[in-house]
């Protein structure tokens, strides 16, 4: 079949026009007209980069991955969605067989196939065929806007998860863009009493700011360890602390507020390695914990927006029709500070 779709042609050239894309349905199989797409830094990373790691864009590839819709067809098999039901859809699909999935960790199953990675194609085309094990129905409280901030909200309900958190916990997270603050909205939903957030761009901890519970701390003018102590006293921490920067210089800092037998999870992607002090994560028993996407969380994320218990509309800046979408990723490329997530509406049928 061939579909318009906004094309990655090449490092740095976007085009929208027609591709051919595979449409056939399985039995187990949903076919989705996409309504929301948001655009991720992975899907920046590839447009400026021409690639991430070992990834690499050798032919042109349809760019989104994160995405909601409404079912137009559904496979032979397939018994808990309908035609007409609003949905988002969990990007990565693993091998059911692997080890990895049959542990539950199908997140990092090697041959996994994720949207926009290459060589799998995104969803930035009107519609899609995909695995309905992977589809979920939204509920009538969660517009399809919200169903396409699902994908990185689940990387922050996610590293809660993996954290650990009860009731009143205090955490911390480095790093206020847009995964920075789903992992701070996910660990207030989560039970944490406050979360202090920092950063060191103001517009970002403005729009933290606005959050009953997230507390914004600009690392360029204040210290993170002086507030935490402020707030526990200076030989305790943080419950749990999230690096969500991605930045080789905070880790000294996200060590010393963990709390002895506290929680530190790197969910930020340093672009080389990275030391730190090993000493001082064991002289507190500190359990170190990693993220990588998400795997059996997405129904809970869908569950915690539903409750009203996370607002993230709030996070999206400007939504773009689908025949400006190349402008959008110009704009999303040009890095603009309170920008934390801009998405392409594609109209309907």
């Amino acid at each position: 079949m061939n579909a318009k779709a906004l094309v990655l042609e090449e490092k740095g050239q976007l085009s929208l026009r027609e591709i051919a894309l595979d449409d056939r349905l399985g039995a187990d199989d949903v076919r989705i007209a996409i309504r929301t797409v948001g655009i991720c830094g992975s899907d920046i990373h590839y447009y400026t980069h021409g690639r991430i790691g070992p990834f690499v864009v050798e032919q042109p590839m349809v760019l989104g991955h994160e995405a909601s819709g409404e079912v137009i067809e559904v496979g032979a098999n397939v018994r808990h969605l309908e035609v007409g039901d609003r949905v988002c859809m969990e990007p990565g699909i693993p091998d059911p067989q692997s080890r990895a999935s049959r542990l539950g960790i199908y997140n990092v199953d090697p041959r996994v196939t994720f949207w926009a990675t290459p060589p799998i194609h995104g969803c930035l085309t009107p519609e899609v065929v995909h695995p309905a094990a992977f589809t979920y129905r939204l509920p009538d409280a969660v517009s399809h806007a919200e169903g396409a901030m699902v994908e990185p909200f689940a990387v922050g309900v996610q590293a809660s998860v993996k954290a650990g958190i009860k009731p009143g916990d205090l955490c911390v997270v480095t790093g206020a863009g847009t995964i920075g603050l789903m992992v701070a909205l996910a660990a207030l939903a989560s039970g944490a009493g406050q979360v202090v957030i920092s950063d060191v761009v103001d517009e970002k901890l403005e729009l933290a700011a606005g959050y009953p519970g997230l507390i914004p701390v600009n690392v360029s003018c204040e210290s993170l360890r002086d507030r935490l102590s402020l707030l526990c006293g200076d030989d305790w921490g943080a419950d749990a602390v999230f690096e969500a920067s991605g930045s080789p210089r905070v880790y000294d800092d996200a060590i010393a507020c963990v709390r002895p037998g506290g929680a530190l999870v790197l969910v930020g992607m340093p672009v080389e390695p990275v030391r730190f002090d090993v000493v001082a994560a064991q002289a507190k028993e500190i359990r170190i914990e990693t993220v990588f996407r998400y795997a059996n969380v997405y129904d809970r994320a869908i569950a915690l927006i539903a409750s009203g218990k996370v607002d993230l509309k709030a996070l999206i800046r400007e939504t773009y029709p689908f025949d400006r979408a190349i402008e959008a990723f110009e704009r999303a490329a040009e890095g603009r500070p309170a920008d934390i997530k801009l998405q392409i509406e594609l109209p309907r049928a």
